[in-house]
């Protein structure tokens, strides 16, 4: 006989939770509770605590957890200017943290003996959800129903769906397995499975494409306090607040559509769809402004740490001690990094403008190319040989 008397489920009421949940009753014979994360994905909550009740869970926890998703977790890896391979901010990987954290929390209130996700067995997400729980609960057992049940793909879970009476929100005209929040929306499967097709026109939900922007460019003020955007336009904002505005004019431009094949954490690639209008105009005005207040070697260390810190993000080390060690060392860098930047958002781009800063290092006294009376240019030449000595004598060999 099973030991699990009650789990708590991660649930988002699309049709990999919905079966689930229904699953686990029938295999486990125990008590499910839902924990649905609000973490801005706006209508998608609609009716889902019903829909859970209905789905046969004993109770549905519905948290608003979107300021503490802004501030706690999207600004720190904004701080950090966090991108994966280069081109990824890290949308779905840096929500998942948070809601295996509360997910945690939940088990361990109401008496759980274990925790389960809908990730399936070839994703990151599965790694993320079961890395926060071993590092915040370790006593707490996981089921991993896509690593455990028969069903070999979607067509058996539509199946399965079918005949339990739960009503899914998946169509061949939008066959997306998509994740939204209030950083991003992504897209997979579908047509993306074939990463030479163009992504379908029911990809676009948060950004215009950019041929259907306004013609007109907009221009915008962000302001920052250590690192963090504090003010839009001259107005304070809550963190999530102004990513949700930001989410609106970005979109409106076409700004932060991304479509990437990346590496997966377990060893394959996928091909999907981003979008994150706001986070793109934050991430790009961030790095305008540590440009005029950040010193060279501590930017320069920061940013050999990006690749690094990226990864931790993606494969699911939010909790561990190396990118705690790490996030010090970079929210230390972010001290002086205050000031406004003004972004031309037109077409599909954010592209900064200007920049000031009280704590700017840009001294135009010691940059112009008229007369100055701070810089002696013969300096140089000494500074120049010294560089070049090693070479010469290199050279000589």
């Amino acid at each position: 006989m099973s030991s699990i008397k009650k789990v708590v489920l991660a649930y988002s009421g699309g049709l990999d939770t919905s079966v689930i949940l229904k699953w686990i009753k029938k295999t486990y014979q125990c008590e499910v509770i839902t924990m649905t994360a609000d973490l801005g994905q706006e209508e998608e909550l609609d009716g889902l605590e019903e829909k859970a009740l209905r789905t046969g869970a004993t109770k549905a926890y519905i948290d608003d957890l979107r300021e503490e998703f802004a501030r706690d977790f999207v600004f720190p890896i904004l701080r950090a200017s966090a991108v994966y391979e280069g081109r990824y901010l890290l949308g779905t990987s840096i929500a998942r943290p948070l809601i295996a954290k509360r997910m945690v929390e939940i088990a361990l209130a109401e008496g759980a003996q274990a925790v389960s996700h809908g990730a399936t067995g070839k994703g990151n997400d599965q790694v993320r959800f079961e890395l926060t729980a071993m590092a915040l609960a370790p006593q707490l057992k996981t089921i991993a129903p896509w690593r455990e049940w028969d069903f070999k793909g979607r067509a058996d879970l539509m199946a399965f769906a079918q005949e339990n009476g739960i009503p899914v929100p998946v169509t061949k005209e939008k066959p997306y397995s998509c994740d939204r929040n209030l950083m991003h929306l992504s897209f997979e499967g579908g047509e993306l499975e074939d990463p030479w097709n163009e992504p379908g026109p029911h990809s676009y939900l948060l950004c215009a494409r950019p041929e259907d922007a306004p013609n007109e460019p907009e221009y915008i003020e962000l302001e920052f306090d250590k690192g963090n955007p504090v003010a839009l336009n001259g107005i304070n904002m809550t963190p999530a607040s102004l990513i949700r505005e930001l989410n609106r004019i970005g979109g409106k431009h076409g700004v932060g559509r991304l479509d990437m094949v990346e590496n997966r954490f377990v060893g394959m690639k996928s091909h999907g769809v981003y979008e994150t209008p706001g986070c793109t105009i934050i991430h790009t005005a961030h790095r305008d402004l540590e440009g005029i207040t950040m010193d060279r070697e501590v930017m320069h260390i920061r940013d050999s740490l990006i690749p690094r810190y990226a990864e931790m993000v993606y494969y699911g080390f939010w909790y561990a001690p190396e990118r705690e060690a790490v996030q010090a060392l970079i929210d230390k860098s972010q001290e002086r990094v205050s000031g406004v930047v003004r972004l031309k958002l037109y077409k599909g781009q954010a592209t900064p403008v200007g920049r000031k800063s009280p704590n700017s290092l840009y001294n135009m006294e010691l940059v112009t190319f008229e007369e100055d009376s701070v810089y002696d240019q013969s300096d140089a030449t000494g500074f120049i040989r010294l560089q070049g000595l090693r070479l010469r004598g290199y050279k000589k060999m």
